[in-house]
């Protein structure tokens, strides 16, 4: 499982979008969104960290490295 900081969202429809933007690289993924937090916990197929970083960063939204 892969977490990352996601930095930008404020909405569900953001939630939304970056589900959405993950989807695209691993349409099988489970994406779990915690909003309050910033959090988006990632189980799938594509395991390399910078192609989920780059495809939500495409949507608009940053991100930084979980601690």
């Amino acid at each position: 499982m892969l977490t990352l900081n996601v930095t930008g969202m404020d909405c569900m429809g953001c939630v939304k979008a970056v589900e959405k933007a993950v989807k695209r690289v691993d349409p099988n993924a489970a994406v779990v969104v915690d909003l309050p937090t910033g959090m988006v916990s990632i189980q799938g197929s594509a395991s390399e960290r910078a192609v989920f970083e780059t495809a939500i960063t495409r949507a608009g939204y940053g991100v930084t490295a979980h601690a």
